[in-house]
C-alpha cells in the first residue's frame, strides 16, 4: 500500500472515530482471537465459513477473529441502561476479489443494552454520518426484517417458501417472485405484497405509503414502527442520502428490526454495513438489544485518488548541495502556513500545485 493511499485512510478513521466521540461513544479493544466454537454456533451471522483456527498451549482450538459484534456481546453483560462502544480492529476474512485469507480493517460501534427509539435513530443517523465523512455522495439503504417477516409469516408457507422468497427479494426478482407464488397458490393479495416488497425502494414516504396500500394485520404494525422512525430521519440533514430498499436483507434467525448497507459513488461494494441485531443476544444468552454497523476501511483503498488534482500543493526540490537546516525552515514554514509540502530530490510523476526549486543551495 503506497504512503499516499495510508494517509488517506489514516484521515478517515480519525474522522470517524472522533465523529463517534462526540456522541459520547468509547473506544473498545477485543483480543486477536476467540474460541473457535464462538463463530461455529453464529456462523450464518458471519455470512461466510472461512475462519482461520489454531490450537492454544492448553488444546483449545482458537480463532482469528473474523468479526468483532461477537466478542463485545461475548465479553459484555447485559446492560441496565446502554453502552456505547466504538473500535477500529483488524478482522480476518476471506477476500472476495483473491479467495484468499486477508486482513481487514473495520471502523465501527455499537449501542447494547435497553435500545429505544432514539438509539436506532442516532445509529442510523451515524451511519450516514460516516459515509458522508468518506464522501458527499453517498446512499444509506434502510430495509425492516420486521416487515418482511411479518408478510411472510401472514402470508404462511413455512421456511422453504419463506427462503425462496427471501432471495427473490435480495435480487429484486419480481418475474421469479411471481413464479414461485404461482407454484406455491399464493392468493392475488398476497402475491402483490410480495411483488410490492420485491419492487420497493426509494424515498421512505413513497416506499411505505406502497406498503400501507396492500397490507394488513401485523404487517401494518411492523410498517407503522418503520414509518415513525422515517420521520425521524426525513428531519436529519441526510433525508435526501437514506433510502427504503427491502433488497438489504439479513438472516432473520438474527435480526428482526432494522437492517441496513451504505454505498460511496465509485466503489462497486458495500461499504458499510449494520442492523438491530436483538435476536443474536438472546442466541448468546443475553437479555439486552444491540444495534450497530461497521465500516469496511479496506474497500476505500485508493477512494478518490484519481478525483484529487494534486499528491501536494507544494514540492520542494534539493540535492546535496542543499543546506539541510535551510530545508527544514523552508518546510516548516510552507506547512505551518496550511499547505500540503512533499520533498523530493527530483518530481517523478507527482502532482503539485507550485514548486520551489532549491537545488541551487540557499533560498
Amino acid at each position: 500500500m503506497s504512503e499516499t493511499i495510508l494517509k488517506e485512510e489514516e484521515k478517515i478513521v480519525f474522522a470517524l472515530r472522533s465523529l463517534y466521540r462526540k456522541y459520547g461513544y468509547l473506544p473498545y479493544k477485543t483480543n486477536k482471537f476467540e474460541e473457535y466454537d464462538l463463530y461455529v454456533a453464529n456462523k450464518e451471522f458471519l455470512m461466510g465459513d472461512g475462519v482461520i483456527t489454531f490450537n492454544d498451549t492448553d488444546g483449545r482450538l482458537l480463532a482469528l477473529k473474523p468479526d468483532v459484534t461477537l466478542s463485545i456481546i461475548k465479553n459484555g453483560g447485559d446492560e441496565a441502561g446502554t453502552r456505547k462502544v466504538f473500535y477500529n480492529e483488524n478482522v480476518y476474512r476471506i477476500s472476495a476479489k483473491t479467495e484468499r485469507f486477508k486482513e481487514t480493517m473495520q471502523v465501527g460501534l455499537e449501542c447494547i443494552g435497553d435500545i429505544g427509539l432514539y438509539d436506532v435513530y442516532e445509529t442510523v443517523v451515524l451511519a450516514a454520518g460516516s459515509l458522508q465523512t468518506v464522501s458527499p455522495r453517498f446512499a444509506l439503504d434502510v430495509s425492516h426484517i420486521g416487515v418482511v417477516s411479518a408478510i411472510l409469516d401472514g402470508i404462511g408457507k413455512g421456511e422453504e417458501f419463506s427462503a425462496k422468497i427471501l432471495q427473490c427479494v435480495a435480487g429484486k426478482n419480481r418475474h421469479e417472485t411471481l413464479a414461485l407464488c404461482a407454484e406455491y397458490g399464493i392468493s392475488e393479495k398476497d402475491t402483490k405484497k410480495l411483488e410490492t416488497l420485491v419492487g420497493a425502494y426509494g424515498k421512505p414516504e413513497e416506499v411505505i405509503a406502497a406498503l400501507k396500500a396492500v397490507c394488513d394485520g401485523a404487517e401494518c404494525k411492523a410498517i407503522e414502527d418503520l414509518e415513525r422512525l422515517c420521520k425521524l430521519f426525513a428531519a436529519s440533514e441526510y433525508a435526501d442520502n437514506i433510502h427504503l430498499d427491502f433488497s438489504v436483507v439479513n438472516d432473520r434467525n438474527y435480526y428482526d428490526d432494522i437492517v441496513f448497507k451504505g454505498f460511496i459513488d465509485g466503489i462497486g461494494e458495500g461499504v458499510l454495513s449494520g442492523g438491530r441485531y436483538d435476536k443474536l443476544l438472546k442466541r448468546m444468552g443475553k437479555q439486552s438489544g444491540g444495534i450497530g454497523f461497521a465500516v469496511n476501511i479496506d474497500a476505500l483503498e485508493g477512494f478518490g485518488l484519481t478525483a484529487r488534482e494534486t499528491d501536494a500543493d507544494v514540492l520542494i526540490l534539493y540535492n546535496d548541495a542543499t543546506p539541510t537546516e535551510t530545508l527544514i525552515a523552508k518546510t516548516n514554514a510552507l506547512i505551518q502556513s496550511g499547505k500540503t509540502v512533499t520533498v523530493r530530490k527530483n518530481a517523478g510523476k507527482l502532482r503539485y500545485k507550485e514548486i520551489v526549486d532549491m537545488t541551487g543551495g540557499v533560498q
